[in-house]
């Protein structure tokens, strides 16, 4: 990993891109309930703000290797999230 500015971005681009796409996905489906897609933008929204506290975390030990755990910890988050528009 580069930096943690680079693993900031890669927060708020990913997540933010689930959140535009269930946006999407209410805009092309107008008739259909937005209840599921309003609960992936909220947890999202928990998980954009749970992972930077993370990375923000002043007292870490092994900066590296926490720095790799919030990032696998994205990939992980993003993946259940996308499964969840997916379903939609």
């Amino acid at each position: 990993m580069a930096s943690v500015k680079n693993l900031k971005k890669d927060i708020n681009y990913i997540l933010g891109d689930i959140i535009e796409e269930c946006y999407m996905w209410e805009l092309t489906n107008p008739k259909a309930d937005t209840k599921k897609s309003q609960a992936v933008i909220e947890d999202a929204i928990k998980s954009f703000d749970s992972l930077l506290e993370k990375v923000n975390a002043k007292k870490v030990e092994d900066k590296r290797a926490h720095y790799k755990s919030v990032q696998s910890d994205l990939e992980m988050v993003a993946s259940k999230l996308l499964e969840k528009v997916n379903k939609l």
